[in-house]
């Protein structure tokens, strides 16, 4: 059990890393770019992990996922896809397939690029990081999934958009549920890539990047 006084190191430590960087971002937006660190952090955060007792590298690619839950969760995932496209049919119809229309090139990149190389990089961050070190912090499951869902939509901040916000919220929340009955990363990256691609599909995607509009 941490003393008193690692715990006020540790929630420190928690709003130095997850509410005092993305307000450094955003305050200084042509500092670096948001998603330029997110590799750098990885692999600090995979040198963390190897320090870690009980800790395998195979618990970051692992899954046993059974499939009623692959059933349920891809059931979950058309239904978000349908409310995103329906959202951007009412309220941003200009936008409308604005990325496979306007640079199909890079929507197919996206497919590839995003699970990899963001999706799965967030999880990590988000969930398998938050859930180890900040257990201390936030013992019980709603605790911990809140700070997991809210976290995970401040540091978008940094693209300048409420929407982003609320969106990544609902889904921080809807994805720290996955992990904390799953404990797998991989899956909630597969889960989080999908999401990701339909943003960037349906029309949203200039609402999470901050360069896409340069693109069309």
């Amino acid at each position: 059990m941490p003393t008193k006084t690692k715990k006020i190191i540790l929630s420190i430590e928690f709003i130095l890393l997850f509410f005092g960087v993305p307000l450094f971002l955003f305050f200084d937006k042509n500092l670096i770019h948001p998603s330029s660190i997110l590799l750098p952090v990885l692999v600090a955060l995979i040198l963390y992990f190897r320090k870690q007792k009980n800790f395998h590298l195979r618990d970051l690619v692992k899954m046993g996922i059974p499939k009623k839950m692959w059933f349920q969760q891809g059931i979950i995932i058309l239904a978000i896809g349908i409310f995103l496209q329906l959202y951007v049919l009412v309220f941003e119809p200009e936008n409308m397939w604005n990325l496979p229309k306007g640079n199909p090139y890079i929507w197919i990149a996206m497919f590839f690029f995003y699970p990899v190389f963001s999706a799965y990089g967030q999880e990590v961050v988000f969930r398998k990081f938050l859930f180890m070190r900040y257990k201390p912090l936030f013992q019980q499951k709603w605790a911990m999934v809140l700070a997991s869902g809210i976290t995970f939509s401040f540091v978008h901040i940094v693209y300048f958009s409420t929407l982003s916000l609320i969106l990544t919220l609902l889904a921080g929340i809807y994805l720290a549920l996955v992990y904390h009955k799953t404990k797998s990363v991989m899956f909630a990256s597969i889960l989080h890539g999908i999401m990701g691609f339909l943003i960037f599909t349906v029309g949203l995607g200039q609402h999470f990047w901050l360069d896409m509009m340069d693109w069309l």
